[in-house]
């Protein structure tokens, strides 16, 4: 459960820290005060995309923290290894700067928004005043049935078949084209293996060009350098070279070099010294002779450069490339002069894939409808003790439009249609629905739903919108039955359910300095019993105003005794 949210700097919040119990926890307060930048904070800390602007003017970042106890071992904990410490305690936190940047943390480990934004869903189910709209949607139905039938593994294992069902649909039709389109194509493929092939393509080539052409523009260069190098170590007519002077000093030397040991040592010197000249002298020599440039020779290799660049401009940036794509085209042309055979082939590939996607769609559509009786009977019961009493609830069935009636939901389209009256048809909840029903079957839905969740807190930002009267304190009676089983937050406009929450909070704003601030503060019971009156009587509070708030009380504390 939420035990501790801090909030610094959100919107008109500078600081605030509030304590949350393990019942129905409500919050109340005048329009505008503040109610719902609580949520907001909560959203924010939970990993839900946010906005800098978020950020209370002035400051340049904001901070949300989240202390978090008796949790269930959750999916994401084993995913991450991250979890709650050895007090079973679990603190996350979110800081959003002003440059758009966010610093999140869980148990003190650095995460993503994304990792948190999973963590989050696990931790918290928020339910906004804005989600009977979804309600209304009929494309929402689908996905409200499967989620109450833990379908998720039947609906996987289709749309697993499926996808390989469009994707032979695809394959099928790439290869169905006209004559004239398959023979321009089969023309143009032919023309490119033509033109690749002929150019003989080597990996490597254009390097060893390269290195060749350079060495040819460079040609007068080399040979003379190569020469004076030879002729510098092995000599001329005209002029010893060096290897003649080592020999002539190495003789000179051993003559005397048995009178001492340094000039022997010194003689042998000078023979490696020669030899060593002499050897790299002949590979000069070699090279010298191995030399052969011509202008013809250059104008060959650039030719055969210019062939790869123009290629290159037409098939791929590199050898490589075009040898790739070479291959690839090879294929296509193969693909396209034997497509008939494969097309027979395909076709009958699809044939079995489609019995065995529709097999499976009609194990599905078989299951949801099993379901959708379950669903009808817990919503019914549901909207009963929300005082509709008299209310019908169905799930109606269609077939998916379209030649094959599959798609990635398999064949059914359902919509939930309700009479809220006796003797009315069913007909679709955005007709006969009014806005106080719509928040009740809204929160039976959400309800019936949370029954399969693992989630610990639920949230209720203003979902009795439309609500008052007996359908308001019935209401009240759900949510209080409902944290029985769970942590429950709810932010409202109605006494009775006020009166009806375990720990009562009041937001209210004021302004200091030129600037607002909005608090919160936990009530006492003197406290609940002013603030029921103020949402009952408005400003004035009256005696028999504040009595009828001391009664709302004390019919709600009888209320939670006979749960």
């Amino acid at each position: 459960m939420l035990s501790l949210l801090h909030i610094e700097n959100i919107a008109l919040i500078d600081q605030a820290d509030i304590s949350f119990g393990s019942g129905f926890n409500v919050l109340t307060g005048e329009t505008g005060a503040g109610k719902s930048i609580i949520i907001d904070a909560i959203s924010a800390v939970l990993g839900e995309r946010t906005s800098r602007d978020l950020i209370r003017t002035g400051e340049k970042s904001a901070l949300v923290t989240a202390l978090f106890r008796d949790l269930p071992s959750l999916p994401w904990f084993q995913e991450t290894g991250i979890g709650p410490d050895e007090n079973g305690e679990l603190l996350i936190s979110r800081r959003i700067q002003g440059d758009g940047k966010n610093i999140c943390r869980v148990g003190g480990v650095p995460c993503t928004v994304v990792q948190l934004r999973t963590l989050g869903s696990q931790l918290i189910d928020i339910h906004g005043q804005h989600d009977g709209q979804q309600l209304l949607d009929e494309s929402c139905h689908l996905a409200y049935l499967d989620s109450f039938g833990e379908l998720e593994p039947a609906l996987s294992a289709y749309r697993e078949e499926y996808a390989k069902l469009d994707a032979l649909r695809k394959q099928i039709a790439s290869l169905q084209m006209d004559e004239t389109e398959k023979a321009r194509r089969l023309d143009i493929l032919q023309f490119q293996i033509d033109e690749l092939e002929s150019a003989h393509l080597r990996l490597g080539e254009e390097e060893e060009l390269d290195e060749r052409k350079a060495m040819l523009r460079s040609a007068d260069q080399l040979v003379a350098a190569v020469e004076g190098a030879y002729h510098a170590l092995f000599g001329t007519d005209s002029q010893d070279g060096a290897a003649s002077l080592l020999a002539e000093a190495e003789g000179n030397l051993s003559r005397v070099s048995n009178l001492s040991a340094d000039l022997s040592q010194l003689s042998e010197n000078l023979a490696a010294l020669r030899y060593g000249t002499e050897d790299a002298a002949e590979r000069l020599r070699d090279l010298k002779n191995s030399f052969d440039f011509s202008p013809k020779e250059l104008d060959q290799v650039e030719d055969r450069l210019d062939h790869l660049h123009r290629l290159k401009k037409k098939y791929g940036a590199t050898v490589r490339d075009m040898l790739d794509y070479l291959n690839k085209i090879r294929q296509e042309l193969d693909q396209i002069e034997l497509s008939d055979d494969l097309l027979i082939k395909l076709k009958k590939q699809r044939k079995a894939q489609l019995a065995m996607t529709r097999t499976l769609a009609e194990t599905l559509s078989a299951q949801r409808k099993a379901v959708a009786e379950r669903l009808k009977a817990r919503i019914e019961e549901e909207l009963r003790q929300l005082d509709m009493t008299k209310v019908r609830f169905q799930t109606e069935f269609s077939p998916k439009p379209g030649k094959l009636g599959l798609d990635d939901t398999g064949m059914d389209e359902v919509r939930f249609l309700m009479s809220a009256n006796v003797g009315e048809n069913l007909k679709p909840i955005a007709k006969v629905a009014s806005g106080g029903e719509l928040s009740r079957i809204m929160l039976a839905l959400k309800n019936v739903l949370a029954e399969n969740d693992n989630i610990c807190t639920l949230i209720f930002d203003e979902v009795d919108t439309g609500v008052s009267g007996r359908a308001a304190g019935k209401v009240a009676e759900k949510m209080s039955r409902l944290s029985l089983n769970c942590q429950v937050l709810c932010v409202t406009h109605l006494a009775q359910i006020a009166a009806m929450s375990d720990y009562h909070y009041s937001v209210h704003k004021e302004e200091k300095n030129g600037r607002t601030y909005t608090s919160v503060e936990t009530l006492d019971r003197p406290g609940r019993r002013a603030e029921l009156a103020r949402l009952t009587g408005g400003a004035h509070q009256s005696e028999a105003i504040l009595k009828g708030a001391e009664e709302l009380l004390k019919e709600a504390d009888a209320y939670k005794k006979s749960r």
